[in-house]
């Protein structure tokens, strides 16, 4: 007799993960690849946080910390949002996370109770929805366009939406790297708190931008969840600390959940996030070679019949229409990473319904891989 399997583990993949197995089998195999499938810096972490990591190691314990973490890194992040926002953040109200994965767990627990709606654009980042779909949330997905730059609006919220518990918006956003400006952030805030939807921003990639900064909720609600990791603009990505700001009636909540479900954050990580504040110059540089690789891939992959791109205002993404090349993404991605070595991410990972006819260029990685990236998508035949 077979065993019961759970329901909620059935949950769809995070298909850009599977690219990455894929690319690693063929280059374990002797085969040249270039991975512009996975969103992570292609950089270590900056020398300082390097160098605080080691003087922990000799020096710390490295035991449990508090769930919530350590108080000197949540007084840390706390002045960031002085510093970088100019918005007052009490730093109880911070919450270290294992990674932004573990931050949208706890927050989805903390806010929701099963069958709870929450909303959000498509494309969007999928384990939004997986995450919902294993807790027995509901994903209700509103279809944005280039009318709405492939972001949330008022005017989708108030002609899809229905009723909804919860609204997940991310600004600059993945797949598609475009930003939400500040006055539609803060009504977009607005209406939630005025409707008795709990609003979620997800601001992860937060300091890698290519215009105007990006604006924090903390601005403008009191109410909002608002994620943050160090795995992006502080190439941290395998350290796995990422960190929420919450509202002082959910703190609690959180704190029991985690407690129970990761027990504290990895110390060794938060010891070496101390550092990672101090660290500006050498991560804008990482920022500036994003910016010098999405300007080479814009003049370039147009020569090899990409010409169609959400604005990529941030992050470090190009999101592709690819319609009047394939219909088939996936396939079109094997095909691309079998016959040129070149991984790229479908876009049903990001948008079911639609994401057939599209796909996502990470540009995280060297100039050098971009160009040669390019290159190849140019003497491709298809």
């Amino acid at each position: 007799m077979a065993l019961k399997l759970g329901r909620r583990g059935q949950v769809p993949p995070f298909i850009a993960m599977d690219v990455l197995r894929a690319a690693n089998e063929r280059a374990a195999a002797g085969e040249d690849v270039l991975h512009l499938e996975v969103g992570q810096p292609s950089t270590p972490a900056p020398a300082a946080v390097l160098a605080a990591a080691r003087s922990a190691l000799g020096a710390e314990t490295l035991g449990y910390t508090d769930a919530l973490g350590l108080p000197a890194l949540r007084e840390t992040i706390a002045a960031h949002y002085r510093d970088t926002y100019g918005v007052a953040v009490e730093p109880a109200r911070v919450v270290v996370t294992t990674g932004s994965s573990g931050a949208f767990l706890l927050g989805f627990l903390a806010a929701f109770d099963p069958g709870d709606r929450v909303g959000m654009a498509a494309p969007g980042y999928p384990a939004y929805r997986n995450i919902l779909t294993a807790l027995d949330l509901v994903p209700v997905e509103l279809p944005a366009g280039p009318g709405e730059r492939y972001q949330m609006t008022l005017d989708l919220l108030r002609s899809h939406a229905g009723h909804l518990d919860g609204l997940i918006v991310a600004s600059p956003a993945n797949p598609t790297g475009t930003m939400i400006a500040p006055d539609e952030l803060a009504a977009l805030a607005r209406y939630c708190r005025d409707m008795g939807i709990r609003f979620v921003s997800d601001e992860i990639y937060h300091g890698i931008v290519y215009g105007a900064p990006a604006a924090t909720a903390l601005a403008t609600s009191a109410e909002a969840i608002v994620v943050n990791s160090f795995s992006k603009y502080f190439s941290m990505t395998g350290w796995r600390l990422g960190w929420m700001v919450v509202p002082p009636d959910m703190l609690r909540a959180v704190e029991c959940l985690a407690q129970n479900l990761y027990i504290s954050p990895p110390a060794l990580s938060q010891h070496a996030a101390l550092a990672a504040f101090g660290c500006r110059a050498e991560l804008d540089a990482n920022v500036a070679r994003y910016a010098a690789n999405r300007a080479l891939l814009l003049e370039e992959l147009p020569k090899a019949g990409f010409t169609r791109f959400a604005p990529a205002d941030g992050a470090f993404y190009l999101y592709a229409d690819v319609a009047h090349l394939t219909n088939d993404s996936p396939e079109f991605c094997r095909r691309m990473l079998r016959e040129i070595g070149v991984a790229c991410t479908p876009g049903i990972d990001f948008d079911p319904a639609r994401g057939h006819a599209s796909l996502r260029i990470s540009f995280a990685g060297s100039t050098e891989a971009m160009a040669e990236a390019a290159r190849r998508l140019k003497s491709w035949p298809r």
